[in-house]
């Protein structure tokens, strides 16, 4: 595909109003700082950071291992309190299981449960009535494709679809921040696609804001709105990159082949080698 075609697609670049963070699903990081540990034995995992993500945005933290990526999405998720500066989401401190859907890189399903008493239980904590469970589980399962599958067992379906169901649970509670620390990290390629189409699709679909972890450069360019590159630890922001290709009206391989894509996808793979070195 031309590069001047995609260029007449529609677009979503990152925009960045002025005063956001109060509103529904805005994320603000200012001035963070984490370290683990005490005295001489203490680490600084991330720091000084600021960020801020506006609602609806997909945001995707990039960078090597151990460079603080996961440690940012923890204290977005409100798991752990920074060391020093202040996190908000909507306006307030995080508190775990309120602010935000979350997806890890196992699916951590409960195996003596069926599928969709898997996502039942996500609606049960969400406070959703019982009256409402079948109709909003069976929405949620079609949602990320899997169909007629809410009475089969865990173990009965692949790894893969487990993550489909871990996608669903975090959609349960309908928060307007949505959280995936590499869940397609241990999946094989062709999955891992698979499943990176249906996660834009369902951001696209909800409005959710999102941030999203990985260290893969054709990952990030392929899901962010917006893309920021970590250094090495203590992980700063070293790229703060807005992604201005369409997110929808687009086949995903038609993308992925596009000129635009293969260059953002090099520059972003050039600066998380460079931050790491």
């Amino acid at each position: 595909m031309a590069s001047s075609d995609l260029g007449r697609k529609e677009r979503a670049t990152a925009v960045r109003p002025a005063d956001t963070d109060g509103a529904s699903g805005a994320v603000r990081l200012e001035n963070i700082t984490h370290r683990y540990g005490s005295g001489a034995d203490s680490v600084t995992a991330v720091g000084p950071v600021e960020l801020d993500v506006p609602p609806g945005e997909f945001l995707v933290l990039v960078g090597a291992s151990g460079c603080g990526k996961s440690t940012l999405l923890r204290l977005i998720a409100g798991f752990e309190r920074p060391t020093q500066g202040t996190v908000r989401v909507s306006g307030v401190e995080p508190r775990p299981g309120q602010a935000a859907g979350i997806v890890f890189q196992q699916p951590r399903l409960f195996p003596w449960r069926t599928v969709g008493g898997n996502v039942d239980l996500a609606l049960r904590y969400a406070g959703v009535p019982k009256g409402q469970w079948p109709n909003r589980r069976a929405e949620l399962l079609e949602r990320v494709g899997l169909e007629g599958t809410d009475k089969r067992r865990v173990w009965e379906i692949s790894g893969g679809q487990q993550q489909r169901v871990a996608i669903a649970r975090a959609l349960a509670a309908e928060n307007p921040l949505f959280l995936l620390d590499e869940p397609f990290g241990a999946l094989d390629a062709l999955t891992r696609e698979r499943l990176q189409d249906d996660v834009r699709l369902v951001t696209a679909q909800t409005g959710r804001t999102a941030v999203f972890v990985t260290h893969s450069a054709d990952e990030a360019v392929f899901l962010g709105s917006r893309v920021v590159v970590l250094s090495k630890r203590p992980g700063t922001v070293v790229l703060d990159l807005p992604v201005p290709l369409p997110r929808t009206g687009v086949d995903s391989e038609e993308l992925r082949s596009s000129t635009e894509f293969a260059e953002l996808r090099a520059r972003i793979a050039h600066e998380v080698k460079a931050a790491a070195a």
